[in-house]
């Protein structure tokens, strides 16, 4: 076997914080080549995100408040994996809860980590058709501040080479999804 092949030795591991949504830690490892040394991480359960399209093909979009980066971001509805949730299920409720859509139809578009620099986290992505609007508006929690946006494909490409704040889960699902609206 390679040492490109081989995993590091994990010597110590070491959690610096325990949060509602993740954990951070700090690992002692020893790298196949012998040298040892300390890398931080991110403990995250995963989070699932919809590309929601309505019957005349508009994408459904939030603009949201994000506090690491002190501004609104344009997203695709995203939820964090409860603990005994599946990512459809997760999915299926953070896009009610969001929009105030409902979707009939559901196409696994695959996973992706999201930043494995510093996290474990793992996007798992879906499209979202033949929606219904709720009778209801949705009721959000108490730390959420959404506006539901409505674009056309056009229109989002447009606002990302434009450079409109947009998350980048939200570009890479986007990109994900494009054939199947194309």
């Amino acid at each position: 076997m390679s040492e490109a092949s081989e995993l590091p030795e994990i010597l110590q591991k070491r959690l610096f914080y325990q949060g509602r949504k993740f954990s951070f830690e700090v690992n002692k490892l020893r790298l196949p080549n012998n040298a040892v040394g300390e890398w931080e991480c991110i403990r995250h359960p995963g989070g699932a995100l919809a590309i929601p399209v309505t019957e005349d093909g508009k994408l459904v979009l939030v603009r949201q408040y994000r506090f690491a980066v002190v501004g609104r971001l344009l997203e695709f509805p995203a939820g964090t994996i409860e603990v005994n949730e599946s990512p459809a299920e997760t999915i299926k409720r953070e896009i009610e809860e969001e929009t105030g859509y409902r979707a009939h139809s559901w196409k696994n578009l695959g996973k992706f980590p999201l930043a494995p620099g510093y996290s474990d986290e793992y996007i798992y992505a879906f499209l979202a058709t033949d929606l219904s609007k709720l009778s209801q508006p949705p009721e959000l929690d108490e730390d959420e501040d959404i506006e539901v946006v409505l674009m056309t494909p056009d229109e989002f490409e447009e606002a990302i080479k434009n450079g409109e704040a947009i998350d980048a889960k939200s570009i890479c699902s986007y990109f994900l999804a494009r054939s199947y609206f194309d």
